[in-house]
Parts: structure tokens; sequence; C-alpha cells
């Protein structure tokens, strides 16, 4: 993160400024480089490094000290279990280990000394050999099919590109603040908030705990001119927003999750900016969005265009290229695509198409224009009696419905049928939903009653993941308990997993 942390140098070095605001106050960026130049001491000349990302000062230190030493930053949740924290020390075979004391203690690492405020520090003698990770500076961890989580190693011209994109689309100048309200230990956030705020050399304004009108008051109070958060995210922000509490913010990324336009509509009315739905992923970062001056049916009903140098395709399941209004599996290729996944401590290059395309597992439609529309991933299906239901289309079609402030679609199993369609879901308004409220809305809709749930399981939370995004296997087992009775709808509250 060379590039990076030299253009924040020498912005500080002109004049210093506050840099990060999080839940202990203001730092600057002059006290942050003192901090980082401290730890640089610590991890060594060119240091892969597994840090504890959380959403406050001591991420970004991690970030710049990493730099100055031309090393690779690795990041992990404070809430990984120490299963999983080995198998991502397996993967990963870092060089030094940096979290709270509490966080070495239940992983099971021999501390060795102290960072970063007190932290507790792991550091092995003999280096790897700084050249295995083939040029990439940040590895994330996402959360894979067969459910270990996979390190994702990126570039700095990859995380640069993405962010210059962002940064170009949404009208943003050095100097402005930008917020990160989603977990820096995802590789999205922390290169379109760390990444992206050294990058502008302007404020970074976080928050540690997922708190809707104290996000609200935070963003309105720093100036923050851009963030980015997952569907879910916006929709509460939204009801807990005073009229247009965003109005300085001049725009929101959306993606990570269905989304659905009339509901990204009432959000972006009741927060007084503009929403933009965009898609990407860990392994080829934030590819797509509209343009904040776009009409809301693209910002809100499309995932945008391509950023300028990447393509994406739809092909058919025998890899045929197919044209403007076919929906296929979406392959992608551009600037922001990974190195590929940390294994054995080195990188093991992605399984691309022969003309370099990485497909992402969805299904995507694209049109004569360029403008691209998600349909949902290959596999979010309901077998239904040999019948396939798309689970993306009854999400989008019901999150319309104003008595449900959350809602997933998720198959119970049926002796006769296989599977049936269940909706697992958080009421709006704390009053009972029934199965007949949730039909008769849909009816209303206009979406075929062959795809109408046949079952609505109420919960105080849907299942997340750490980074806050939709844990479908986690939704697919509360629902599967409630079906069957085994779960206690008063203890169907899950907690996070995964990456």
């Amino acid at each position: 993160m060379k590039e990076a942390v030299q253009s924040f140098r020498k912005r500080a070095e002109q004049a210093d400024f506050v840099a990060v605001v999080d839940d202990s106050g203001e730092h600057t960026a002059r006290r942050l480089l003192a901090d980082a130049e401290a730890l640089a001491e610590v991890l060594g000349p060119r240091a892969t490094a597994l840090v504890q990302a959380d959403n406050s000062w001591r991420t970004v230190v991690a970030a710049l000290a990493t730099g100055l030493t031309g090393g690779v930053l690795a990041v992990v949740n404070r809430h990984t279990t120490r299963a999983e924290f080995a198998a991502a020390s397996e993967d990963i075979r870092p060089d030094v280990v940096v979290a709270e004391p509490s966080a070495v203690d239940e992983w099971d690492v021999a501390a060795t000394g102290t960072a970063l405020g007190g932290w507790s520090v792991w550091s092995t003698v003999d280096r790897s050999d700084p050249a295995r990770w083939n040029g990439g500076v940040f590895i994330g961890l996402t959360s894979g099919s067969t459910g270990r989580a996979k390190g994702v190693v990126q570039s700095e011209a990859a995380l640069h590109y993405a962010c210059a994109c962002t940064i170009a689309i949404n009208g943003l100048w050095p100097g402005d603040a930008v917020a990160a309200i989603v977990p820096l230990s995802s590789t999205a956030a922390f290169c379109f908030g760390v990444y992206c705020s050294l990058v502008l050399g302007g404020p970074l304004v976080l928050t540690a705990k997922w708190d809707p009108p104290a996000v609200l008051t935070r963003l309105a109070e720093t100036g923050a001119r851009w963030t980015m958060c997952v569907p879910t995210m916006a929709l509460q922000l939204a009801a807990a927003a005073e009229r247009e509490e965003l109005r300085g913010v001049r725009s929101i990324t959306v993606g990570g999750g269905p989304m659905d336009q009339l509901a990204l509509t009432r959000a972006e009315t009741a927060l007084g900016t503009k929403i933009l739905r965009v898609f990407g992923m860990s392994e080829c970062l934030g590819h797509t969005s509209p343009d904040p001056a776009e009409p809301a049916g693209i910002r809100l009903g499309h995932d945008g265009r391509p950023f300028p140098g990447t393509e994406v395709r739809a092909v058919s399941p025998e890899g045929a290229v197919l044209g403007p209004g076919e929906t296929g599996r979406a392959q992608v290729r551009g600037p922001s695509l990974f190195l590929g996944y940390a294994r054995g401590g080195r990188v093991e290059p992605p399984e691309l198409t022969a003309d370099g395309f990485f497909p992402t597992g969805d299904l995507v439609v694209s049109e004569v224009d360029g403008l691209i529309t998600i349909m949902g991933r290959e596999k979010d299906v309901i077998i239904r009696g040999g019948r396939n239901i798309d689970v993306t289309e009854i999400e989008r079609a019901v999150a319309g419905y104003e008595r449900l402030a959350q809602a997933c679609v998720v198959p119970v199993r049926d002796d006769v049928l296989g599977e049936r369609v269940a909706l697992l879901a958080v009421a709006g308004d704390g009053e009972p939903v029934e199965l007949g409220d949730v039909t008769g809305y849909l009816r209303e809709a206009g979406l075929s009653k062959t795809k109408w749930p046949e079952f609505v399981y109420l919960v105080d939370a849907l299942p997340q993941t750490k980074v806050g995004k939709l844990d479908r296997a986690g939704a697919r087992e509360v629902a599967e308990g409630l079906h069957t009775g085994v779960t206690d709808p008063a203890k169907s509250r899950p907690t996070p997993r995964g990456t």
C-alpha cells in the first residue's frame, strides 16, 4: 500500500488534518503516522501481518504501517472463532499477528509483545518469502460455499482502480470525508473505507457498533460525503431518519444483497440523498455502478454499468456468450480482479476462462447500453416438486411490503415435494404478520401464485455474517428449526458467523 501511504503522508506534511473520527474522538494524520511508524518497527520489513480489523483508528494505523514497510495486510474479524482463525492462519501463514489481548487468548496465540496501545503481538522468528503474494498487498476473508473462509489477495493496483472509479462516479474531491459503517474486516469495506480515505486525504468516519440513529448523527455531524452499506443497513437508516437527515451526503452505494426498487425509493426519500445500487465482490471489487445523476429507475432498479475497462458478460451453461436481454451466468474481467486465493501461505491463481474472465456465481442480464441487472445467485433456487423457484425474485417482490422490516426466502424440507418456500421475516411494526397478509400483498404486486411463500416465520433479527450481510445458511437453519418445531421462536436470535 505504498502509493496510498505516500500520498497520505505528503498531504499530512503539508498540513495536518483530522484523518479519522471514531468512537474515541478525532485522530490527526500526523498522530496516526507516528503510531504507524512505531507499529512498523514491530512488524519489520515486508512482513505479512494478520491484524484484527475493528472500526477504529487502529485499522488505519495497521494499513499505514504495512505501507511504510512494504508488507502485506491481512484482516480478521474479532468474532472469528478459534477454528476459523486456525484455518485463516493455515492459509495465510502470517509473520505477525496483532489483536486485542482477549482475542489472542481465545485464538490460542502466544503473545511476544504489545503494540497499538496495548494490543498483543505474536511474531515469528523465521520470516516467509515476501514475494510469495505475487505483488499482493491486502488479504481479506470472504465466506466460501464450503463454509471455510477464503483469503482473497488483492494488489494495490486493483484497490486503487476500484477507488478511483468510485471517487469519480460519486463526485468526491480531495479532502472529502467518507464513512465506513460496515465492518472493516471485509475486503470491500477496507477498500472503499480505509484505502479510499487514504487516497482522498480526508477524514474516515467510523462507527464500531451498528446503531442507526447514532450512525445518522455521526454522518451528519462530520459532513460525510459518501458511504457504502448493505441493503438492510440502508433500510434501517431510513427507518431511523428524521426528515432528509443525510441531505449533505452526496450518495450512498448499496450492494451485497437483494434490493427492491420500491423499498430503496422510500429509503432515498427518507434520507434525502441519492442511493446507487451496485454490483461487486471481494474477488473483483465494486465493478459496476450507476451515476448519481441518472433517474431513480436506473439507480434503484438495476446494478449500474461496468467501470471503464471492466467487462461483465452473461454466458449460457455451455459457455456461449449471450446477447442483450438474455439472462445467463455472470463473468467479469477487469483491473480490479484479484490475484487469487491464499492457500498454504501463497497465492493460488483463480480459475478463469480461457479469455481471462472470472465466473462470479451470479445470474445477470445486460442491456444494449451496458446497463446490467443481477438476477440472483446461480444456486439461489428452491426446487419444489421439480420446479425451480428463484429466491431473488420473491425477495425483491416482498421487499416492497411496508409491514416487513427485513425478509429472506428459504427452503424448508418436505417429504413429498422435496422443498417448500418459507419466508423468514422481521416485522416492521412489531405486530404479527400472517401468511395471508404476505400473499395478499404479493397478489397485488403481481407475483405469480406459484412463487408465493407457503410459510411465514417471524424472528427478532435475520442471521447475519460478521460483515453485516445476510447469512443464508444460518437463515435456512433457523427456518428449518421453526418449521419442525425444534427451535423456540423466542430463542431464534442468531449470532453472526462467517465473514
